[in-house]
């Protein structure tokens, strides 16, 4: 007996061509079946001598592999049984899923087996069909065919009984291609007929959501969690999801008291009474980050708290053992500190590629170093982390197990090169896995986590009275506080014409995400236009911002698409050729570039910046201090402007800045001191907390 046990009941009083004929097409049924190794099928040959039977089977069997090539020998079991009376039949009728008919079929045995499903053998045909298609979709969704799969889910949509996965897989084959008015409609479909599969769900609202619809987004997220009012996931995400652009700035105000009076309603409506609630709320917590609420260019330190009081409240009730304080024996004088620094993100990421110079830097005499990788897109970078490493992890996607092992290491201190952008390492860093626990400035903001110490910053980035900001203690590294690798520039290749881009122009390159461009800034591209007419606004992610765009352009009576360019993010190779086609890089207010702005230095393109109130808008500011090129900081918006049409229209000024740049490159890459400070601080929190 298997998992799927069928029988078939032939007439063997019939011609040997027909009972073949009736065998041949249930055998091919079976044979080709996806779950034919999980299969039996038996056959009734009640009144008929077995030798006879195989004789007829054998036949048929050897007829398949001749002319189907049909390897009947592996997958399904056939048995034959000749006295299905009695006892017998009492211990097989209850573990038979069904009955396969027959055209020669015997009426008087199948008497005894009417209370058996049918199971045609047209049903197992499309099984059959249905299987192949649905792999050969996948298939070519691995193979980034789009197109080609997206007319197997249609197939399977139209021609078959469907499951929810094929609505979900469609729906990513549309957004693949860019067509996300499709996808919306896949997942809207799917939910009426699975309206309880969160997949979808989770898909629809996300679908929206990147693409700026954010009412259609909370509308989707309130009905899911109407749906399944047990699903903590929608509770975290109809509550607290706040826009990726903003259209004005009222909408700023508009959705950040939303966010606090979702949050109240969060951490009101949170019950952690059974072990199923603390569950869910820990599944709920691994799908969500309030990533895009930073981004609203205020203090969010208040916020920041009672989020992470609450995270830490969750993963408290469910891993207990992991949130008491840690105690460690006293570290012996000239004993190895031990360093862990976990991350999702160990391999090439913005975020995270500064930290490779710490620990190629760091001084193996004193530091012992483990990473802890929690992802799965291993790279070159990956690499890096790995090299430099005294112990190096690969635990992806399984946080008890990371926790487990960081425990185990008995690290001294335990360093989150971000937190707030991977769910999963929110979850971890809300937890006390070593004695000391710091963040650094991969997601520039305060974690409000009560088990975070410290956090790690730069002097340089710095503004007065900063530790108003944060939650943990702050660290200031000399410079920039981070060693950053000098990029690899290769030399230029290629032309505008190559981007699109008119050759007289004047390229201002507007490169960030855009999540960072507030509306009350859009003004200074058209100020600029005014003033600088061969001006052309190159955004490599912006399509978000084109409609709020057009309408800055109008309100001077000029035309959006006269002066801006949009263009997808590139290969690499492209990307920083486009830095070297450019002749300004316009940093972004509040949120300024941290890696780009590093490239674009590279690249010898002059960088416009303004310095915001928060260490995240001081960024591009810190690394022009430290490079001594702070001709174009500016202080104010009219002086932006300033500095940025001068930098269009006064070509040899603009040669000489990037001149200047070039000389100075060695004062920013691969800075030693900052490392120095880093292993300072150290061992002085060592001394003070665990000798």
């Amino acid at each position: 007996m298997r998992d799927i046990n069928l029988i078939i009941f032939p007439d063997w009083t019939k011609t040997d061509e027909a009972l073949g004929q009736d065998l041949e097409q249930v055998i091919r049924a079976i044979a080709t079946h996806p779950a034919s190794k999980h299969i039996t099928l038996f056959i009734d040959i009640n009144n008929m001598a077995v030798e006879e039977a195989e004789l007829l089977l054998s036949g048929v069997t050897i007829n398949l592999l001749m002319q189907e090539d049909l390897d009947v020998t592996e997958g399904a079991e056939i048995s034959l049984v000749d006295r299905l009376d009695g006892d017998i039949w009492e211990d097989i009728l209850p573990q038979l899923q069904g009955r396969i008919p027959l055209e020669c079929e015997n009426q008087q045995a199948i008497a005894q087996a009417s209370s058996l499903p049918v199971f045609d053998i047209e049903i197992l045909r499309q099984q059959q069909k249905e299987q192949v298609c649905f792999n050969l979709a996948n298939k070519f969704c691995q193979e980034s065919r789009w197109q080609e799969a997206i007319e197997k889910y249609q197939e399977l949509l139209a021609d078959s009984t469907v499951n929810s996965e094929i609505y979900y897989r469609l729906s990513e084959c549309y957004k693949q291609l860019n067509l996300p008015d499709q996808a919306v409609a896949v997942l809207q479909e799917g939910i009426k007929h699975y309206p309880r599969e969160g997949q979808l769900h989770f898909k629809l609202i996300f679908t929206w959501y990147w693409q700026a619809c954010i009412e259609a987004a909370i509308s989707a997220a309130e009905a899911a969690s109407n749906l399944l009012p047990d699903d903590y996931t929608f509770k975290i995400i109809k509550n607290l999801l706040v826009p990726i652009v903003y259209d004005t700035t009222d909408e700023i105000s508009f959705y950040r008291q939303r966010f606090i009076r979702g949050l109240e309603e969060l951490i009101r409506g949170t019950s952690l009474a059974t072990v199923e609630e603390q569950r869910n709320a820990l599944y709920g917590l691994g799908s969500f980050t309030n990533f895009h609420l930073s981004y609203q260019a205020q203090n969010d330190r208040g916020l920041q708290i009672e989020y992470g009081n609450l995270v830490h409240k969750i993963m408290g009730a469910n891993y207990p053992q992991w949130v008491v304080p840690l105690s460690r024996p006293s570290l012996k004088e000239q004993a190895k500190i031990r360093i862990g620094y976990a991350s999702a993100y160990l391999h090439s990421y913005s975020g995270t590629l500064w930290l490779t110079g710490w620990l190629r830097y760091a001084d193996r005499q004193s530091f012992d170093i483990y990473c802890y990788y929690t992802a799965n897109t291993p790279d070159a970078v990956t690499q890096k982390f790995r090299d430099y490493s005294d112990v190096f992890y690969q635990i992806p996607y399984n946080l008890g197990a990371a926790c487990a092992q960081i425990i185990a290491d008995k690290l001294d201190i335990l360093v989150f090169p971000e937190i707030g952008m991977d769910p999963h390492t929110m979850q971890m860093a809300s937890l006390r896995l070593a004695p000391v626990q710091c963040v650094a400035w991969g997601h520039p903001v305060t974690s409000g986590l009560p088990t975070i110490d410290y956090f790690l910053s730069s002097e340089l980035m710095e503004p007065d009275l900063a530790q108003d900001h944060y939650s943990e203690a702050l660290v200031l590294l000399p410079n920039i506080g981070v060693s950053y690798p000098q990029p690899y520039i290769p030399a230029l290749a290629k032309t505008r014409a190559d981007f699109q881009l008119r050759d007289d122009a004047v390229i201002y390159l507007c490169c960030q995400a855009p999540f960072k461009y507030l509306p009350q800034y859009d003004f200074i591209f058209t100020e600029i236009a005014c003033r600088v007419p061969q001006a052309q606004f190159v955004f490599l992610r912006g399509e978000l911002l084109r409609s709020r765009l057009s309408r800055a352009f109008a309100t001077v009576g000029l035309q959006m698409e006269d002066y801006c360019a949009f263009l997808s993010i590139p290969e690499r190779f492209d990307y920083l050729m486009i830095n070297l086609l450019a002749d300004v890089y316009l940093d972004t207010f509040c949120w300024s570039g941290g890696n780009t702005t590093l490239e674009a230095i590279a690249c010898n393109l002059p960088i416009v910046t303004c310095p915001g109130e928060f260490m995240r808008g001081r960024h591009s500011y810190s690394f022009l201090k430290m490079l001594g090129v702070t001709d174009t900081i500016t202080y104010t918006e009219t002086e932006y402007v300033e500095i940025a049409v001068r930098l269009g229209l006064d070509s040899v000024w603009r040669q000489e800045i990037a001149k200047r740049m070039e000389e100075c490159h060695d004062r920013l890459y691969e800075d030693k001191a900052c490392v120095a400070g880093l292993e300072a601080f150290y061992k002085q929190v060592v001394r003070e907390r665990l000798m």
